[in-house]
């Protein structure tokens, strides 16, 4: 059976032979990165996870397309309402699942964009992009990128008002089951305190975790643990892991970040930050919470990108 799935593997990918790639990563969070400017390309799920394969392929997180929204069903609505988003983050999982949003894939779609010469940002300069999760608009910093990642909600917005935590999580290493709050970010995130360092140490991630009731679509579980103090000179403070649907356990997630700093915040209750640093095992990600249009306050994301290697499949 192994000999089978190898083989099947290599075959997948092979069907992309002579294909132009990048390889990039986002505070550790990698994606294998391709352009399609033509919207010739089709790639298979079966073909995504053979180049995210860390070891019969690229191997990635995820893979990223480039290609124009006006040749995506889904990019031509999204351009109605925002006529300036001409390029579409087609995203997916390292199994080959699709995926609504990458709060670290945008930043790094955005830098492979410019390293193609497909759009011309400079530093200051801002860019909207389309994904699944809607219109996205990145502003290049002396530092990275910063993405408005848009409004955050509740999944249950009725149980996270009443009790502030919506479902229990279980995960190996865990003795007993976790409360937890669950938040959209475009997609779906719970996400779970820890008292301490050594607690997050301590809980295994190569399993996917237990989420009752689980959301609709599935959802990504990230486990935090606020610092001590939780703010510093007016900014908080914390460190998560994450699994990540259809990937597993990741060195990053953007999403994930601004839902654990959503979840905190919203337990620290009155007087809580607006500014917080997380901490994750690739580095470290800014989050901030601003006002946005129609009385939704918006996140923002910011961190590094980097392109690490570019080559032809053979």
């Amino acid at each position: 059976m192994e000999e089978n799935l190898a083989a099947a593997a290599d075959r997948n990918s092979a069907g992309l032979s002579g294909l132009n790639f990048s390889k990039g990563h986002g505070t550790g969070n990698d994606f294998v990165l391709i352009a399609d400017p033509n919207g010739a390309l089709t790639v298979t799920a079966e073909q995504v996870a053979a180049l995210c394969d860390r070891h019969r392929g690229i191997g990635g997180d995820g893979l990223i397309r480039a290609v124009p929204s006006m040749l995506l069903p889904e990019g031509q609505e999204l351009l109605m309402d925002h006529p300036g988003a001409k390029w579409f983050m087609d995203y997916r999982n390292g199994d080959g699942s699709l995926s609504e949003m990458c709060g670290n894939g945008v930043r790094v779609f955005v830098h492979f964009l410019i390293a193609e010469g497909l759009v011309d940002l400079p530093a200051g300069g801002s860019l909207t992009i389309g994904t699944r999760g809607g219109a996205k608009t990145i502003v290049r910093t002396a530092a990275g990128y910063a993405v408005d990642m848009g409004p955050w909600e509740f999944i249950f917005p009725g149980e996270a008002t009443a009790r502030a935590m919506d479902s229990l999580v279980s995960a190996a290493g865990l003795e007993v089951a976790r409360p937890a709050l669950s938040v959209s970010m475009g997609n779906p995130h719970t996400v779970v305190a820890l008292a301490e360092l050594a607690e997050l140490e301590a809980t295994a991630l190569f399993t996917p975790p237990h989420v009752d009731p689980t959301p609709p679509h599935g959802t990504n579980v990230e486990f935090v643990v606020p610092s001590e103090p939780l703010v510093h000179d007016g900014i908080g403070s914390i460190t998560m892991r994450v699994h990540e649907r259809g990937v597993g356990e990741t060195q990053s997630c953007g999403t994930g970040a601004c839902a654990a700093a959503v979840a905190i915040r919203h337990w620290a209750g009155e007087g809580a930050p607006d500014a917080w640093n997380v901490h994750v095992p690739g580095g470290v990600v800014g989050v901030k919470f601003f006002p946005g249009a129609g009385g939704h306050e918006h996140v923002e994301l910011s961190g590094p990108a980097v392109i690490v290697a570019s080559g032809t499949l053979s």
